[in-house]
């Protein structure tokens, strides 16, 4: 063995986690979950951190659980269908020659376009195949004179141990800070909420870009395919997880600063340090222990530091402590080890010595007390282990959120009617399923509170109800008060958003101010909605879903609400998944009212409230009608469901309504809608089931 003289390594900071977590260090993050939402986030944590679903776990049923839940992963990292396994075209573009070690600067396309650049190291001479390590880098950001070095340059260290210590090791670059600069932060800064509704996050490119590295260091002969291992640190070490889980030719793996619990993101704030391509589009609602497990019984050795904020302490020895719960149920409690290092979230001697030596002992059969000791140490410039002189022309890194997870295809002309019953049950298991599975399985009875209060002609009614234990919702309807409810010809339930909210508010507040104290009335709206109203015989409802009204995020900084979202992201969810909910509820609830309960119904809203109310009514009995104004046209713009581009998009909603109820589609822009119009033509529900009408004021239906 050859000493070298230690070098200090910097701290290498997530380049996305700091300005986050910076953020976050400066509020206190329990104090930034605002009331109702601080208990609706407990309850939802508590929920899913449970592990019974260990219980009946045993060594023989694990391996279909973990085949389940694999293909439960698989599909949460938008790879279920697997991406096609094309031609790797590799190209070594140049070598670099160290002090007993070689290392080759190269390139391949994962899929068509999508380029990996790497730095393979090898020993100067292999006699035969080696142990062999994938070393996958963390955010690490190397750019000289405003090019980019690619974040594995930074790294070269692990792989200069491991070649001089008789491995192959290969570090590869990642899509947001490698050669070619790709995006992990979609729903961070970037505003791409598309993306959780696409099924996309990049922690799924990474996987695959990893899995593909493994296929092309099969074809090296220099490479023993038996002896594969993994590691990395931060997100090098969230990209372990992944491709470890996923893929058992890994036989060895050391995640680095890559794990926590929905408890430390969450409640604890952690979420706030990390960009999108850290977290799975977590439609199974798992915690992070199920990653985990799907590793046993290989050897993992979980290392981490003990001053991390961004993958506290805690949550990492809770994790392993679950994990090891697994491995002893499998009788591989030797294969399962915790490294705890002193110090912050970096890249620091101490952990990579617990790395070197689970790696010596389980991909070499060392010894312990063989293992040798010696640090690792940068040795070349950056500019030296660059892959490309210039960059493809052709590359699809900075657009693969664009196709990896294919998007459902609609036929232009729309289904016959002989497919139409088999496609729409589809698409309504695909809803319940893959899109609001967060919701309860079986809803609570709805109980409301009811008030009555009368003025100027007018009776108002204030029911109060309860959605998912911790909110509770306001709901006002306005009538003549000569009209006994039972006898209403119809009732509009008007679904607000903040706009409409304060609107509502100011209009009730001129006709009812003892009912409504503080508001600034509007006498002109009231004085217009009551015209209207003792003209009919109709009743106005107005329902306010969590995120408006009293549970509104509308003061908090753009910032805050962000985090807020990425929050329920996390929990399996959205914010306006939860809300089509609570439509779902308000219905439920102004049914349970005996003197409304057989009024016809209508829905009417806006906006992206309007997309929830549509969506809603797919799941509420006998909605006559539904006017919908300035609807978005798809969900790349809002709102945000887990996965529903999967499957359809609103023009394909719309016609699924339509075959239940009237649409008037209040719009300047007809085009996303001639698909919906298209299929009630074709299927005979008649050329007014889908309407298209030019913008009209609210709340008057017409």
């Amino acid at each position: 063995m050859f000493l070298r003289i230690f070098t200090a390594l910097a701290v290498l900071v997530s380049a996305c986690a700091a300005p986050l977590f910076a953020q976050a260090a400066k509020e206190s993050t329990r104090e930034f979950l605002p009331p109702p939402w601080d208990r609706y986030f407990a309850r939802r944590v508590t929920e899913l951190s449970t592990a019974d679903w260990q219980k009946e776990i045993t060594r023989e049923n694990w391996p279909a659980v973990q085949a389940k839940m694999r293909g439960e992963l698989q599909h949460m990292l938008g790879l279920d269908p697997w991406p096609a396994r094309g031609a790797l075209n590799p190209k070594i573009t140049g070598t670099v020659q160290g002090d007993g070690y070689v290392i080759e600067k190269l390139h391949f396309e994962s899929l068509p376009g999508l380029y990996v650049t790497a730095n393979l190291y090898r020993p100067t001479t292999v006699a035969q195949p080696l142990p062999t390590v994938l070393y996958v880098c963390g955010h690490s950001r190397i750019v000289e004179d405003g090019v980019s070095m690619g974040n594995k340059t930074d790294y070269q260290h692990h792989g200069i141990w491991f070649a001089r210590h008789g491995y192959v090791c290969m570090a590869i670059d990642t899509i947001q800070l490698g050669e070619i600069s790709g995006f992990h932060h979609g729903t961070y800064n970037l505003n791409r909420w598309w993306w959780p509704s696409r099924g996309y996050t990049p922690a799924g490119v990474e996987a695959w870009n990893s899995m593909r590295a493994l296929d092309y260091l099969e074809t090296r002969p220099e490479v023993d395919k038996a002896r594969f291992g993994i590691t990395g640190i931060s997100g090098g070490g969230v990209y372990s997880w992944w491709t470890a889980a996923l893929d058992e030719r890994i036989k060895v793996a050391v995640p680095t600063a890559g794990i926590a619990t929905l408890k430390n993101h969450v409640l604890d704030g952690s979420v706030e340090g990390h960009c999108d391509c850290m977290f799975k589009v977590n439609t199974h609602r798992w915690d992070y222990d199920r990653v985990a497990a799907l590793l046993a019984p290989r050897a993992l050795l979980i290392a981490n530091t003990d001053k991390d904020t961004i993958f506290p302490l805690d949550g990492v020895v809770e994790i392993y402590n679950r994990t090891r719960s697994l491995y002893r149920t499998l009788g591989k409690e030797e294969h399962i080890g915790l490294h705890i290092a002193e110090g912050p979230h970096g890249d620091s001697q101490p952990l990579n010595t617990g790395a070197f030596h689970w790696m010596e002992r389980f991909l070499k059969g060392a010894k312990l007390k063989d293992v040798l000791d010696e640090p690792a140490s940068k040795v070349h410039p950056h500019r030296e282990l660059k892959v490309f002189a210039e960059l493809p022309k052709d590359e699809k890194v900075t657009t693969v959120d664009e196709f990896f997870v294919p998007a459902f295809g609609a036929k232009a002309d729309g289904p016959s009617a002989a497919e139409w019953p088999q496609l729409r049950d589809a698409w309504m298991k695909a809803l319940r399923e893959d899109c609001f599975r967060a919701w309860p399985a079986e809803p609570a009875q709805v109980q409301a509170k009811q008030t009555t209060s009368s003025a100027q002609g007018l009776r108002l009614t204030k029911l109060e109800f309860s959605t998912q234990e911790t909110f509770e919702l306001p709901m006002w309807i306005l009538h003549r008060e000569d009209t006994a409810p039972e006898a209403l010809e119809l009732i509009v339930l008007n679904v607000l958003d903040d706009q409409s909210w304060a609107a509502s508010q100011a209009s009730s507040a001129a006709g009812f101010p003892a009912q409504f104290p503080g508001v600034t009335a509007d006498e002109k709206a009231f004085g217009d909605e009551r015209k209207m109203l003792l003209g009919t015989k109709w009743g106005m409802a107005y329902v306010a879903p969590r995120g408006v009204g009293p549970s509104s995020w509308s003061q908090l900084s753009a910032g805050k609400q962000t985090q807020l979202r990425r929050r329920l992201l996390l929990l399996g969810e959205s914010l306006e998944s939860a809300q089509v909910w609570d439509i779902h509820q308000a219905a439920a609830a102004l049914r349970s009212v005996p003197s409304f309960a057989r009024t016809p119904l209508w829905l009417q809203s806006q906006k992206a409230m309007a997309a929830n109310a549509l969506y809603a009514s797919l799941f509420i009995p006998d909605v006559k009608r539904l006017d919908l104004h300035a609807i978005p046209g798809s969900h790349r713009d809002s709102p945000t469901y887990l996965n529903v581009l999967r499957h359809l998009d609103l023009p394909q909603a719309v016609a699924l309504a339509a075959e239940r109820s009237t649409i008037a589609l209040y719009t300047s822009n007809a085009a996303p809608w001639e698909y919906s119009q298209k299929v009630a033509a074709a299927l005979g529900w008649g050329e007014k089931r889908v309407q298209i009408r030019q913008p009209a004021d609210l709340p008057t239906p017409r």
